[in-house]
């Protein structure tokens, strides 16, 4: 007698994920994996439309690309009105916000221009800040609510030449551990995941192929982290799974820091 298929368990099936930085790197991979996980997927870019509507179309679940800048408050605000028009006005359930950029002509704190140093803290800390601003007002309440700050282990590590964007991440990391107080009653957890050094377009921008092999040396693991070390992480705290973690860190990093 022939068996019914067992359909695979979707822990987010039903629930609206939005990610920040969608297009490239690491927010992609987040992105093509909560769509794995039964997420309808709002993919924000800020330039590269071409690259979010290709990952879209390759999406086994609905899924919507929204240009937005996430250092603009009404940009922000607009981003989550489209989640929310585009899959039946229901209140999204996540957010992983993951836009950044970096200097990447690593300077010392001392050779840093005011304006690098602006430009960073307006994409990287502000961005979140209001990224988080409008989730904590807006996620759905009472289950599966989940907020995710993509930050760095360089927060830990200190790392020379980093300055502006280490101060950044962890402006947010301090942002969100008080958020996750905050939002005490609403069953919305926040969390950061910070990755270590990632074979990203944003990590080897301007470094010669000795600086790579040196980094990979400090890494116990003898590799750089790839994106798909990273995905599977911030996709376990969006599900129920990750529920009991909350205004933590969890630095992804094979041991680097």
């Amino acid at each position: 007698m022939a068996t019914q298929q067992q359909q695979p368990h979707l822990p987010l099936l039903g629930r609206t994920a939005i990610v920040t930085g969608a297009s490239r790197g690491i927010g992609r991979a987040i992105a093509a994996h909560l769509s794995s996980l039964g997420a309808d997927l709002v993919i924000n870019y800020a330039s590269n439309a071409a690259s979010a509507e290709s990952l879209a179309s390759t999406l086994p679940r609905g899924a919507v690309t929204v240009r937005a800048d996430v250092s603009i408050a009404s940009d922000v605000k607009s981003l989550f009105d489209r989640a929310e028009e585009a899959f039946g006005g229901r209140p999204a359930h996540v957010l992983v916000n993951c836009a950044g950029v970096i200097d990447s002509k690593l300077p010392s704190v001392a050779d840093t221009a005011e304006e690098d140093w602006d430009r960073i803290f307006a994409v990287n800390a502000k961005g979140a800040f209001l990224c988080c601003r409008e989730a904590a007002a807006r996620l759905a309440r009472g289950g599966g609510g989940r907020i995710v700050a993509v930050t760095s282990s360089l927060v830990a590590a200190r790392k020379p030449g980093y300055g502006a964007y280490t101060a950044s991440k962890a402006a947010v990391e301090a942002m969100v551990g008080v958020l996750a107080k905050e939002l005490k009653g609403t069953g919305i957890t926040a969390n950061c995941v910070a990755p270590g050094p990632i074979a990203t377009d944003l990590f080897l921008e301007g470094k010669t192929e000795a600086a790579v092999a040196r980094v990979v040396a400090e890494n116990p693991m003898g590799r750089l982290g790839e994106v798909g070390d990273v995905a599977p992480v911030v996709g376990f705290l969006a599900t129920d799974g990750g529920g009991w973690i909350n205004g933590q860190v969890i630095r992804v990093n094979g041991g680097y820091i």
